[in-house]
C-alpha cells in the first residue's frame, strides 16, 4: 500500500489545520490508518488512529484537541488538528497498521507542521 499524506504547514498556535492521506494500491481490507508524529531529538509517537469501523486511538498529548477521521469509499484518512500548540510542531506521518495500539510497516512521506508566531 501507498500513503501520500498533504496539508502541513505554518500555523500560528491556537490555530487549526487539516491533514489528509491518501492510500492506493493494495488497500482492500487496511484495518487501521494513523498519524503518527516525529519532532526533532524525540522518538516517533502516535498522535490518532481509526479502524475502518471508527473506533480510534489518540496519544494523550492531542486527546480533546485533535479528531481523525476516515472516508473508506476514497481511503483517505483526515486529521482535524485545533488549539495547536508549538509542541506540535513536527514532521506527522501517515501508517497503515494491523492494530490501533501499534504502526504497520507501511508509512506515508511524512508531512512538516510548524506552529509558530
Amino acid at each position: 500500500v501507498q500513503l501520500q499524506a498533504s496539508g502541513g504547514g505554518l500555523v500560528q498556535p491556537g490555530g487549526s489545520l487539516r491533514l489528509s492521506c491518501a492510500a492506493s494500491g493494495s488497500t482492500f481490507g487496511i484495518h487501521v490508518l494513523g498519524w503518527y508524529r516525529q519532532a526533532p531529538g524525540k522518538q516517533r509517537e502516535l498522535v490518532a488512529a481509526i479502524t475502518i469501523d471508527g473506533r480510534t486511538n489518540y496519544g494523550d498529548s492531542v486527546k480533546g484537541r485533535f479528531t481523525i477521521s476516515r472516508d473508506n469509499a476514497k481511503n483517505t484518512v483526515y486529521l482535524q488538528m485545533n488549539s495547536l500548540e508549538t509542541e506540535d510542531t513536527a514532521v506527522y506521518y501517515c501508517n497503515a497498521a494491523l492494530t490501533l495500539w501499534r504502526p504497520g510497516n507501511s508509512w506515508g512521506q511524512g508531512t512538516l507542521v510548524t506552529v509558530s508566531s
